[in-house]
Parts: structure tokens; sequence; C-alpha cells
């Protein structure tokens, strides 16, 4: 009996070794083809719960804290404030995409406002890509400040690390255009690609210096998560400040921004942001910014970035880009100009300059793109059903 249970046991060590081989063999390739980030993933699915990027992932990952205003300014509340009921089809979009914040801004001032799902006027929620509009942006008060000589300067300049056949050509510009020439295909999806990896990486800067710059920069658009992300790092070597403290000082700190926000990280030494997505804050706040460009750059009397740059990045780049400048999405719907701040899963904030109205939009879910668009139906049913509260409201006037 004891030599027949002695011989079982040898038999499972056996099996236990050959298991715990193919194991490290298994990791070990996934390290060595560059899908060691894979096991990460895993680990923080498994943490989360879910295996799609979310409102709060902020809550799982390292950040960078951004305070709020010196000078915090509150949003004036319109005299019709949340008087005309939210239209049937409006409130189906909600139920439907999981909306957590709609905010309708008239002439300056809070026209309507609703919050779900636990979420309030102070509530933190992933920008994922609306942020790409701010990076743009930061870049041009770059600019102004002469940290960058012009949007024609050479990234390598900043970047010498920079590889492939076009590094030497590709501008700072190209950057904040979408037009780099960067070897990246934009996929959430497929989690072997490129984007999945730098959304877990704990080291952004190591990833970015991998890719080269493939294709002619400056020749067409192709929307890329990595050219902002190139772009932050460049700011940050241009101006020695982090991309966090620059948004603050270029924009949340003077726009009054009412509420902490935050910046996720990778997890190096000194942190660097994810900053094609990541920035997490507030309905409100993140109204602000749009307000700013809406005004031709001006902010409460205050001039903070120049009305040439807002012309500039509300203007087509590309013939293949007609609705893209620099960082915001553009458009026309219902005989209506528009342009967006855009993020995965829904998150919008939507400028009708003639107008003079805001949409804000933030949720869980959105629909995927309609056919030959780049953009999905429920934008277009924010923007419908706002205008049909609108319209009510001015029906009802004497």
């Amino acid at each position: 009996m004891y030599i027949a249970e002695n011989s079982q046991m040898k038999k499972l060590l056996s099996i236990f070794k050959v298991i715990t081989l193919v194991l490290m063999l298994f990791v070990g390739g996934l390290f060595v083809s560059g899908y060691g980030y894979l096991l990460k993933l895993g680990v923080k699915i498994i943490e989360i719960g879910r295996t799609t990027a979310g409102l709060e992932d902020y809550i799982h990952f390292e950040v960078r804290e951004i305070p709020k205003s010196n000078t915090t300014q509150p949003w004036a509340i319109h005299t019709n404030y949340n008087s005309v009921t939210p239209t049937k089809a409006l409130k189906k979009l909600h139920e439907a995409h999981k909306t957590v914040a709609f905010l309708i801004i008239k002439n300056d001032s809070i026209w309507h406002e609703q919050y779900f799902d636990g979420f309030g006027k102070d509530s933190k929620t992933n920008s994922f890509s609306m942020i790409k509009t701010i990076v743009a942006a930061s870049l041009a008060k770059a600019i102004e400040e002469g940290h960058v000589k012009s949007f024609d300067q050479k990234a390598k300049d900043f970047l010498p690390w920079l590889k492939g056949k076009y590094a030497n050509e590709m501008t700072v510009g190209n950057l904040a255009t979408m037009s780099s020439g960067l070897d990246w295909k934009e996929d959430y999806d497929n989690l072997l690609t490129i984007t999945p990896r730098t959304y877990i990486t704990s080291d952004i800067t190591r990833v970015m210096k991998t890719i080269p710059i493939k294709n002619e920069p400056g020749k067409r658009f192709v929307y890329q998560s990595g050219s902002t992300q190139l772009l932050s790092l460049l700011l940050t070597q241009a101006t020695g400040e982090t991309i966090s403290n620059l948004v603050r000082r270029y924009f949340w700190n003077p726009l009054g921004a009412h509420a902490n926000a935050n910046w996720r990280l990778d997890s190096t030494k000194n942190g660097v942001e994810k900053s094609y997505c990541c920035f997490n804050s507030n309905a409100r706040d993140y109204a602000r910014f749009a307000a700013l460009f809406k005004n031709g750059g001006a902010w409460k009397g205050t001039q903070l970035i120049s009305p040439e740059y807002v012309q500039k990045s509300v203007t087509p780049q590309f013939e293949n880009g007609q609705d893209y400048g620099y960082g915001w999405w553009l458009g026309s719907h219902l005989g209506k100009r528009f342009f967006s701040m855009r993020g995965h899963n829904g998150q919008y904030v939507i400028v009708f300059p003639e107008d003079d109205i805001i949409v804000v939009r933030l949720g869980h879910e959105q629909l995927p793109d309609l056919p030959g668009v780049r953009h999905s139906a429920d934008y277009l049913g924010y923007m419908e059903e706002a205008f049909a509260m609108l319209a009510y409201d001015n029906a009802s006037k004497p």
C-alpha cells in the first residue's frame, strides 16, 4: 500500500512540474513577444470585475491630483433652469445607454441639468478621448509662451528617440491634427493591439519609444491615441512641467474649475499621464473648456488662448478629415454647425456657436458608428432632443 501511494505521489509531482514548466514557458513567451501586459490586464480585469474601460477607473489606478481653481467660479443658472421636461426620446436615450450626466447650457447659463445612477455635479468621470482636445490646445499655449517655436517645429527636437522612416519629418502640429504617420491601429476590442496595451502598461514612455513613424506625416488624417500621447510627452520635455500641471495652469485654474480633478498615471517612479485618455473631472467643469472656445478663447473678459488658434482648431485640416481640426470633432446637424469633444462610450461636449448652446452628455455606453461616418446615432440623438426641448422653451415665451 505504501509503495503504491508513493508511486502515485511521484506521478502527481511529475505532472505538477510539467504544468509549472509549461506555465513558465507561456509567461516567458508572452514577455518575449511583447504581450506580457496581458497578464497585468488579466489581474486588473479580476480586480475590477469587467473587461472594458469604465467611467470610474481612476479608483483602481494611480493618479495625479489636479486641484480645483484658486478662484472657483460658479456657473450662472438660467432663469428657466429645469423648467422644460425632457422629451420621451431623450429619456429613452438616457435609459438605453446609461447616461450619468446631461447638461444644456444656454447663453453661458445652465438651462437643463440631470444626473443619474448616483452621480452628481461633483462626480468625477473618465474623459476618455475628450482630453485629446485639451492636450492639443496645450500645444498652442506652449507656442504662445515660446516653449515651442511653431506648429511646424520638428517633434524630434523634443523627442530625439523617435524612430522610423519619417521620424525626422514629423512636426508637433502633425501630432495635434492626427496626421503623424505613427504605426498605430486604433482598436478598443482586440486585446492584442496597441490601444489596450497602452491602457494597462506600467511604463507608457517605454512603449511609445517602440512605435515607429511609418508613414509620411502631414498628408492625411488618421485618428490615433498614440499621437496625443507623444504630444504630451513632447510638451513635458518642452516646458519642464507635467501635462497635469500645464492643463491646470493654462485652463483649469483660470476657468474657475469648481472641483478637484485627477489624471491616471503609469507606474514609473515619477508617474507619466495616460494623456490620450483618463483625465477625470465633472460635467460642469468639462463644459467650461467648451465655453472658452465658443467664446473665441475668452473667459469672463480674459483672453486665455488666441482667437486665431480657436478658429484654426475648428477648421478641417485634411480632405479625408473634414470632421476633425486640432483636437475638435466638426460637423453640422439640424442645419446647425457644431464642434465637439468626444470620448469612448459616449462622452460628449458639443458646442453650437451660432446658437450659443453647449450640450454635455456623459455615460456608460454608446451605439456603434453609423455606416460611412465617424459618429454614432446617439451622438446625433442627444443634439436633436436638446434642441427639441429648447424649441419648447422658446415657443412658450410670450
